[in-house]
């Protein structure tokens, strides 16, 4: 029999976890949708995001204001996938290639080496921990790591601002277009280029966000963003790919499944509870919890 106070505490453990990963997810999800290619270097976006906000606070704005670091390491990296998807990415849209699907995933899989090895380079193979963000706090009678708080805190308020920019606001709409159909938004006399600049560099700049909430909890190293790139595409299937609201509920319902089978199972195979949704999902709903059947004529 197991204590309901410690397994109220690991559904609060899971629905963190959760939330974090719904914010990588977002992030691949948002940029299939309007570009409709798979980012395969989201992981390496979140370890710039993780580097930038160890570095931000430990030589510039000090461990008091990290939450300044926050958004300035989102932005940095929303440049930088600016900066790529104008150089590398755009040619497959203005060159009209014939396998678009092929050469964005020969390039962000080339990204992702780059990126990996960058860090090892630069940083060697070393992990670094930025100081905790916020002392531990206590929800009722469940105790919670501070910096996990935060991160989760931080998590919900990115994925509301985003579901609100992305609603209510014009350029929220036209990528909404975008997504929808491309060719009518381009008829319409929206400028099609920039929005993919602008979707690809919000799409990575979440992917760098929960790097840096996540800095102090899985440490900083060049490997930190590997794990956080297979949950990322665990919750796209789980909760279809293309679909937005989606990945935010498969992300906490792998999050639930993974800490309830941490502590009802066993915590050695956390990561086989993850892998076992999956396939349940795979085996009875291929499209995913909220994906559309594919139409055939």
């Amino acid at each position: 029999m197991h204590d309901p106070v410690l397994i109220a505490q690991y559904v609060l453990a899971g629905l963190v976890t959760g939330a974090i990963y719904a914010l990588m997810a977002v992030g691949i999800t948002f940029i299939y949708s309007i570009m409709k290619m798979i980012n395969w270097s989201m992981g390496e976006f979140f370890m710039i995001g993780s580097y930038l906000q160890f570095f931000l606070i430990m030589g510039l704005l000090g461990s008091a204001r990290w939450y300044l670091a926050v958004p300035v390491a989102m932005a940095a990296a929303g440049l930088l996938g600016v900066v790529i998807q104008r150089l590398l990415l755009r040619p497959m849209f203005v060159g009209m290639l014939e396998r678009r699907d092929e050469y964005a995933t020969i390039v962000t899989i080339a990204l992702s080496v780059f990126f990996r090895n960058l860090a090892v380079v630069a940083f060697g193979p070393y992990q670094f921990s930025p100081p905790d963000y916020f002392r531990p706090v206590q929800l009722g009678p469940l105790p919670l790591n501070g910096s996990r708080f935060v991160a989760f805190v931080g998590s919900l308020l990115l994925l509301s601002l985003f579901y609100l920019g992305i609603k209510r606001t014009w350029f929220g709409r036209a990528l909404q277009g975008a997504a929808q159909n491309r060719l009518g938004v381009q008829t319409a006399g929206i400028d099609l280029q920039r929005l993919d600049h602008m979707a690809f560099g919000i799409g990575v700049a979440l992917a760098a966000s929960a790097g840096a909430l996540l800095a102090p909890v899985l440490l900083v190293h060049p490997e930190n963003g590997s794990v956080a790139t297979v949950k990322g595409f665990e919750i796209i299937v789980i909760g279809g790919l293309g679909s937005i609201p989606g990945s935010i509920v498969a992300g906490l319902l792998l999050g639930l499944v993974e800490s309830l089978g941490t502590v009802l199972l066993s915590a050695a195979y956390r990561d086989v509870y993850g892998f076992a949704l999956l396939i349940a999902i795979l085996v009875l709903r291929p499209w995913g919890l909220f994906g559309e059947r594919e139409r055939v004529a």
